[in-house]
């Protein structure tokens, strides 16, 4: 199943507590303070992995916690940090807030982990650790609606990294509070709570070209002929229900990333068909190669198709429309295709290139003018 939308909950680690503890050992009167400081808590961190192809993991565990930090202890031992959580996404994914940042996790009482003679049960209540201002007071005054159209990061690059939640800051030791006049302390603080937060994880298919047809146009069939990539190949429409990238090779060691989008039907835009969910993957494509069934097998006019096209790809993102673009003239090896050609070219400006999919004619042509226009 190819999962590429998909809302996750991450908890980061909360600091652990600093300690309260006095040096007692034989024949050391009045030995200080020794509490040690908590351990940092650990991270969610999103990790922008090439060999990842969908959000399908976080689709069945939609929730990441990650450890707390270790309280401190006596002797002035300091607590263990917690270690991150990295979580490895596909490359091109987008990272959106959805609500606010929740930080306030009260904490009822101070509970150490070291042992209770470690711990004065008359010390004085913790401080807790100040919040940091970081996301959460961004959008502190951000409604739940607003802020789920905040984003946060844009996870382009093989091994680029995002910190979605920040764990806790330990909390600190009675140590940290002696002075020459205040020498037996028994403030600590607790440690700070880690962020809380639900996003939103959205996979835009990053590639050079992106194929865009009605269902049946022999998309599929064009992109197994100049790729090495294997799409299912039938002859109905919706055979292709979710992206397929494959990479086209030149002679002088070019490559290309060709994107197969499923088939676009009228009103794609406002959710019909296929199209609603897949149209962003092409938002990232330099070129658009718009495929045309010349022959109109299904019935349809391919000056038609044309038009509503570039109608669902402007209703859609107007900005679709001012990238560069190839009109190719598809199944140019049925009779009825010649017929609809001339009158295609009658009706429609610019130049159409003619190809055959399934008997692999045109096909070379058609990679030299790609490669022309990505330059």
């Amino acid at each position: 199943m190819f999962v590429d939308h998909v809302t996750i909950t991450a908890r980061a680690g909360d600091g652990g507590s600093g300690c309260v503890s006095f040096r007692r050992e034989k024949y050391i009167d009045r030995g200080g303070p020794d509490g040690g400081d908590g351990g940092k808590g650990g991270d969610v961190i999103l990790l922008a992995d090439a060999n990842c192809s969908d959000l399908s993991d976080l689709f069945y565990t939609p929730r990441i916690v990650a450890k707390n930090g270790e309280h401190g202890r006596g002797k002035n031992c300091y607590g263990r940090n917690a270690k991150d959580v990295i979580v490895k996404v596909p490359v091109g994914t987008q990272v959106l807030l959805l609500g606010e940042v929740a930080r306030e996790r009260k904490t009822s009482h101070y509970h150490p982990g070291a042992s209770t003679e470690e711990f004065d049960p008359d010390a004085s209540v913790g401080m807790p650790f100040r919040s940091r201002r970081g996301v959460a007071a961004a959008v502190s005054a951000t409604s739940v609606t607003d802020a789920a159209t905040l984003p946060l990061a844009d996870l382009v690059e093989n091994g680029q990294q995002f910190v979605l939640a920040r764990g806790g800051r330990g909390g600190r030791g009675n140590t940290t509070f002696k002075s020459a006049t205040h020498q037996a302390p028994r403030e600590f603080e607790y440690g700070e709570p880690g962020e809380e937060l639900q996003a939103t994880l959205e996979l835009k298919t990053i590639a050079d070209v992106g194929l865009v047809g009605f269902p049946n146009a022999g998309k599929s069939t064009l992109i197994s002929k100049i790729t090495h990539a294997h799409p299912k190949i039938a002859p109905y429409p919706f055979t292709t229900l979710s992206p397929n990238v494959g990479i086209l090779h030149y002679e002088d060691y070019g490559r290309v990333r060709v994107a197969d989008i499923p088939g676009l039907i009228e009103g794609a835009h406002d959710g019909k068909g296929l199209g609603h969910d897949f149209l962003r993957h092409i938002e990232r494509c330099r070129l658009l190669l718009v495929l045309l069934d010349m022959a109109g097998v299904d019935g349809r006019k391919p000056w038609n198709d044309l038009k509503q096209l570039l109608s669902e790809l402007e209703l859609h993102n107007p900005a679709l429309l001012d990238k560069p673009r190839l009109v190719v003239a598809n199944k140019m090896d049925l009779p009825a295709a010649k017929k609809n050609l001339a009158a295609f070219k009658r009706k429609q400006r610019g130049r159409v290139h003619e190809i055959s999919a399934l008997e692999s004619s045109g096909l070379e042509k058609l990679k030299l003018a790609m490669r022309k226009a990505l330059r």
